[in-house]
């Protein structure tokens, strides 16, 4: 049961015309950081001393960005908005399909929720969003800079009219996607930063999201509460402190500050191949490192993983005896058939070409792999500690952060344990609006009377 006060999707507040909702995501900050001494974020933690915070945020399953981020903002599960994963398998084709930096999709192609700008928008208010995920081409945000590893793309979905003011305030935007190259991600989220604040001065939008990525970035590389990873949170609250300065200066006493992630994140030091499973059991045929047939496949998220049974024929035969391969495998803690997808919330398989048919969580210490190469399914411990997520959204490591400020929130409340399906409704009755079939409600708790 959630610690905190909900109220009917009704409930609303009445803003200021002239103020603002900021939400904020510092991709992969662990709810444990905010309570962690060896973390230095001061702007983060005045903001929760002198606003609101949750003690922890379950994410949804799997636990990693698109998918989550899309619930962010949709306030549903991926049963509902259809992001699935990072990736998903398309079983006609037999090819893994990316979600992640939007290389294909526009916002409205996988998107099939109402999320809290579409409300924005057609409530008659202005929206803008700096590199969040799953938002290529939206019509409903008037001010838009995609989060894409392309620089072709990032010119080509961008505001076209923002080009042309950064172009005249030296802010430069010719080589965004530069920025994800090794050694340049401070450089890229502090480019970010720069692209949100000018939008906040130059047009004054009543809602704005940022994506901030380094955490994430270096997690990965270094394993989370490393010195690294350390030095990223630290980099990223400097980041927050400029937003919040820019707020201060440009919306004084009218603007809500909210700081979320996406998800936790946990160590491993070993992986699980699941395709070498099913390699091994005849359902999966590989050249090498190449998966070159078969009628199961696995598809890494990480901490997690999404299996597809591509023979449509014998799908239903296959699901269970799918399954019941993983249960006794090394460093899997848990193995999701369709039956346990609704408490969940993950798609049925039935009715969503994208869902998978199994879903696996691995144990921490763990990750899964891709690879079909090999004849043992787990590999043996490495020195190095590498870090992921993914997993099973109750494990506590992989819990995420939610933090509000300023207008309409009530100083010094606490909402307990909260989920992400509860970000975009809260959102929407700071706005004065309100959010239909969402699966979470209201933070009443940490709203003011």
């Amino acid at each position: 049961m959630l610690a905190a006060t909900t109220l009917s999707s009704g409930w609303a507040l009445a803003p200021a015309k002239d103020g603002i909702v900021v939400m904020i995501s510092l991709d992969g900050l662990a709810h444990y950081y905010l309570d962690d001494p060896r973390a230095e974020m001061p702007t983060v933690r005045e903001l929760a001393e002198k606003g609101a915070r949750a003690e922890k945020m379950k994410a949804v399953m799997p636990t990693v960005t698109w998918p989550t981020h899309t619930t962010l903002v949709t306030g549903v599960t991926p049963a509902k908005h259809g992001v699935v994963g990072n990736t998903y398998l398309d079983r006609a084709k037999g090819e893994v399909v990316p979600f992640i930096w939007d290389p294909i999709f526009d916002k409205e192609e996988i998107v099939r929720s109402p999320t809290i700008y579409d409300v924005a928008k057609r409530a008659g208010l202005t929206t803008a969003s700096v590199t969040w995920p799953g938002t290529r081409g939206a019509k409903t945000l008037d001010w838009t800079l995609p989060c894409v590893t392309s620089n072709g793309l990032f010119v080509a979905y961008s505001t076209p009219s923002l080009l042309g003011e950064f172009k005249r305030a030296g802010i430069p935007y010719e080589n965004e996607a530069d920025g994800f190259k090794a050694g340049q991600g401070e450089n890229r989220d502090r480019l970010h930063v720069r692209m949100f604040n000018h939008i906040l001065r130059a047009h004054r939008p009543q809602f704005a999201m940022l994506h901030i990525l380094e955490i994430d970035h270096v997690e990965h590389a270094h394993g989370p509460q490393s010195p690294e990873a350390y030095a990223a949170v630290k980099f990223a609250d400097g980041l927050v402190g400029e937003v919040l300065q820019e707020l201060r200066t440009t919306f004084p006493g009218k603007a809500t500050l909210i700081i979320v992630s996406d998800h936790g994140f946990a160590a491993y030091r070993q992986q699980i191949s699941p395709n070498v499973v099913l390699r091994k059991a005849g359902l999966l045929a590989a050249s090498g490192k190449k998966i070159t047939g078969g009628r199961v496949r696995a598809v890494s998220q990480g901490g997690g993983c999404l299996v597809y049974v591509t023979d449509e024929k014998d799908r239903a035969t296959l699901i269970p005896k799918v399954a019941a391969l993983f249960k006794d495998v090394e460093g899997i803690a848990l193995t999701l058939a369709p039956e346990d997808f609704p408490r969940y919330g993950l798609g049925d398989p039935a009715r969503e070409p994208r869902a998978a048919d199994v879903v696996l969580s691995a144990k921490e210490g763990y990750a899964f792999s891709d690879s079909p190469v090999g004849d043992e399914a787990v590999s043996a411990m490495s020195k190095e500690v590498k870090g992921t997520h993914g997993y099973d959204p109750n494990v506590p490591k992989l819990h995420a952060t939610f933090v509000a400020w300023g207008a309409g929130i009530r100083p010094g409340a606490h909402a307990g344990t909260i989920t992400s399906t509860c970000v975009a409704p809260t959102i929407a009755a700071l706005l004065g609006l309100r959010m239909e079939n969402t699966d979470g409600q209201p933070l009443t708790a940490i709203l003011a009377e």
